[in-house]
């Protein structure tokens, strides 16, 4: 469980900041929160960012406020400003996102940071649960494929230097995080891997915001996100054309 006596960073018991963004998300927040708490690591600064909910997302968050470092209601642009403004409060050298649907199990920091604790490690991704058991990261695949790597947000722990070094979330893309990715692989100045197949970080619940998004739109933004990263355009281009021809229904009816 969170002892936030522990708030402090060391070689042997690095800090843990772990962030959370909400807006209206009391359905399933109280259940986030408890996975947080409850961590079996105990050197953890739990922050949410509360996007000025108007349902009991702040009562639930008061019930657990004791365990909480940061609180701050805020009203953001989008979700990236959010992440963002959680990660300019966090104070550990390692940072991760729970989305407040989302559930850690109990010993997914302690897995984490038994990865991060080598020096020559920056990212890890963990096994998570998504309809099936996903696992895996495979970078080479990340210059024609956004499939290079199968977790999820709840799976997924960075070293806070990242950020630091290659900046926050870019909030002009409606898939940030794929962009900041890339911005992490396409540096190769980071070494990320993947967990065991059998340490299991948690499990993530479908219906995001990344499944509101358009198809066809999502499939722009995949672009701008490539050219950003400085990709040959025409090859950015012929993928596109590639996932019009696999995805023809959904690009017609444009689906989430």
């Amino acid at each position: 469980m969170i002892n936030k006596r522990l708030v402090k960073n060391s070689y042997s018991r690095p800090l843990v900041s772990i962030i959370t963004i909400v807006k209206n998300g009391q359905k399933y927040l109280d259940k986030t929160i408890k996975s947080v708490i409850n961590q079996s690591y105990e050197n953890i600064e739990y922050i949410i960012i509360d996007g000025n909910s108007t349902d009991n997302s702040r009562q639930i968050i008061n019930k657990y406020k004791r365990y909480i470092s940061f609180y701050k209601r805020q009203l953001d642009q989008n979700l990236w400003e959010a992440m963002n403004s959680g990660i300019k409060l966090a104070q550990g050298s390692i940072v991760a996102f729970i989305n407040a649907d989302d559930i850690y199990d109990k010993k997914a920091v302690d897995h984490a940071v038994k990865y991060l604790k080598k020096r020559n490690l920056d990212i890890i991704f963990g096994t998570v649960y998504k309809n099936v058991l996903k696992h895996g990261f495979y970078p080479n695949k990340a210059k024609y494929s956004f499939g290079f790597y199968t977790t999820h947000s709840v799976g997924t722990f960075y070293k806070k230097k990242i950020f630091e070094e290659i900046g926050l979330f870019n909030s002009k893309f409606l898939s940030a995080d794929l962009d900041h990715y890339l911005r992490i692989i396409f540096s190769k100045k980071y070494r990320g891997i993947s967990s065991k197949k059998n340490e299991y970080f948690g499990f993530f619940r479908p219906g995001g915001f990344s499944s509101k998004i358009k198809y066809r739109d999502h499939l722009k933004d995949l672009n701008k996100i490539r050219i950003n990263n400085k990709q040959n355009k025409l090859f950015v281009y012929s993928i596109y054309v590639y996932k019009v021809i696999k995805n023809f229904r959904k690009f017609l009816f444009n689906k989430h």
